[in-house]
């Protein structure tokens, strides 16, 4: 009898696995579908409800709103750092700039999930320290290289770009939905302009923001949770 209780256990485990394997993809397709749509701050109750799956069960695979979007996310993540190698491999700097912050921004443009995970900051996301590290390394390159080129204005900082990459970042869904998908290139084309160097460039007023103060900014910048309206679809 003992034996045969063993057998059952035994014979029920694979299938328990093949259930918390079921249960996990699901709940991440459901996320990415909740946060593309919502952003970051979704309730995780609706994520839940969408994959058909109690909450319990959710908070078992992700115990934190942190695991759940590194979970979501690390493959875009991975996939901008191997955009930001290939910038570095491009001889002419401002080429390599210009077309990595292009393929950023249609990212930005496409993922409201992904647009706050990248332009704020967010505590606990394994992926999102390597990336933002990534980021900011492959800026600084270009920039530096730019510079000896001759196309980059002098007095420019890294933190300069980064924080109005961010900023202008973060307008990027709801420029989408008031304009068109794609509207983005015209303000991003403004910004890339100010960073060439030019002789009627004005220099740049007041000291740059240091590191410290970007993160500041970047936190201040959200995601917040705040009341939602019904949402139709990706913002």
């Amino acid at each position: 009898m003992t034996v045969g209780a063993g057998s059952a256990n035994t014979a029920r485990t694979p299938g328990r696995r093949r259930d918390a394997r079921r249960n996990r993809e699901l709940l991440i397709e459901a996320a990415h579908e909740v946060f593309s749509e919502q952003g970051l701050e979704a309730p995780l109750d609706v994520i839940a409800r969408r994959a058909g799956i109690g909450n319990a069960t959710l908070y078992r695979h992700f115990p934190s709103r942190p695991a759940l979007v590194d979970a979501v996310f690390r493959d875009v993540l991975t996939d901008t750092m191997t955009v930001g190698e290939e910038a570095r491999a491009v001889e002419d700097a401002w080429a390599g700039l210009t077309g990595y912050l292009e393929a950023v921004f249609s990212v930005l443009a496409a993922d409201r999930g992904t647009n706050d995970l990248m332009t704020t900051h967010l505590e606990g996301v394994d992926a999102l320290q390597s990336v933002h590290a990534h980021n900011r390394e492959t800026i600084e390159l270009l920039l530096s290289r730019g510079r000896d080129q001759g196309t980059v204005r002098a007095d420019v900082t890294t933190e300069d770009v980064l924080f109005s990459l961010a900023a202008l970042g973060r307008a990027v869904p709801a420029l989408a939905s008031a304009a068109a998908p794609d509207a983005w290139h015209r303000p991003l084309t403004l910004l890339l302009d100010g960073l060439r160097a030019s002789p009627a460039a004005s220099p740049l007023p007041s000291p740059s923001l240091t590191a410290p103060q970007l993160g500041d900014v970047l936190r201040g910048l959200g995601p917040h949770r705040a009341p939602r309206g019904p949402v139709a679809g990706p913002a």
